[in-house]
């Protein structure tokens, strides 16, 4: 019989491990939050008193439901505090290989027999890992989406060694904090979500690259075609970070030698990540937050005549 997954420990503070953290804790289990930086700790913090405040206006949540949602969570920079307890712990750290398999390597020992482990990773392989693990049969992937709140999915990918004790025991804990579990049938770079929307990225960070378009002419033209759509893809980036898109970026452009794929990492290098703008954590990205500009009413109107001048501007702007 598997051991109920009622200690939670998430590693890694940042945006999606902070809002994991959050949701895990709101539907109920206890919850500790590590990163090896403090002030990434302190910052989660400050994430998680605006999450209330979404949940209260978004999901109608209850004040003292959020009260306990908070007692449910504590934070350490101690890996042997964070884990010591854990029926699962959730990777969450930053898509740089080295830094994850020094992790694992670091908190195999300290681990609880039972223990599961899953790695929140968007484009890595949990075969990758495995053997750093020191409990292979007791690893996989399981991938939530930003805005977990809305975005309610969950990526459940093996490896070879991964048991079906172990993937049924995920899923279950994915449908207990009401994920969609998402049943990815082979190893691939990119799970479902991230095959498409990476690319989807890539292609609009191009355009800001290269000097195609703006960022509000990629992002009204995405959401003019897909009517329905609450932002397009520059606006995606700022939700999922630009420190994480820029760490796969860098990456991938590196280990498949895209030229271009390097020429758009340094750009968010330049232009936010050496400027302190993150996109939406620090409410500074290529939008600006509480109130974005494809969240305006008449983005996507047709203007008035009276524009013209200034569109035939922006047509000419790389031409002269």
């Amino acid at each position: 019989m598997s051991h109920p997954l009622n200690c939670i420990s998430v590693l890694g503070a940042g945006v999606l491990g902070g809002q994991i953290a959050w949701h895990t804790a709101y539907k109920g289990k206890r919850v500790v939050v590590y990163d090896l930086f403090e002030d990434a700790l302190d910052r989660c913090k400050v994430a998680h008193q605006q999450y209330a405040q979404i949940y209260a206006q978004d999901l109608g949540a209850a004040h003292n439901s959020l009260l306990d949602t908070h007692g449910r969570l504590t934070y350490t920079s101690n890996l042997a505090d964070a884990v010591a307890q854990a029926d699962l712990v959730i990777e969450a750290v930053p898509e740089i290989p080295e830094i994850k398999t020094t992790l694992y390597q670091d908190m195999a020992p300290l681990l609880q027999e039972h223990t599961l482990l899953v790695t929140n990773s968007s484009t890595l392989l949990p075969r990758d890992f495995a053997a750093a693990t020191g409990r292979p049969e007791r690893y996989c992937a399981l991938h939530f989406a930003n805005m977990i709140w809305h975005m309610n999915l969950a990526e459940i990918m093996a490896h070879e060694q991964t048991s079906d004790e172990t993937l049924s025991a995920v899923a279950e804990f994915a449908i207990d904090i009401g994920m969609v579990p998402i049943p990815v049938s082979k190893e691939q770079n990119g799970y479902v979500l991230n095959t498409w929307l990476v690319a989807l990225l890539q292609a609009a960070q191009t355009l800001v690259t290269n000097g195609v378009a703006t960022p509000e002419v990629i992002d009204r033209t995405y959401m003019i075609v897909n009517r329905g759509c609450a932002m397009g893809p520059c606006g995606i980036i700022d939700v999922v970070g630009m420190k994480t898109c820029y760490d796969i970026l860098q990456h991938w452009g590196a280990a498949l030698n895209d030229e271009q794929m390097q020429r758009n990492a340094r750009y968010l290098k330049d232009h936010f990540l050496e400027r302190g703008r993150l996109g939406l954590q620090t409410g500074s990205g290529y939008y600006t937050y509480p109130a974005p500009a494809y969240q305006r009413a008449g983005f996507l109107d047709v203007p008035d005549k009276s524009e013209i001048a200034t569109l035939i501007s922006k047509v000419r702007l790389t031409q002269r």
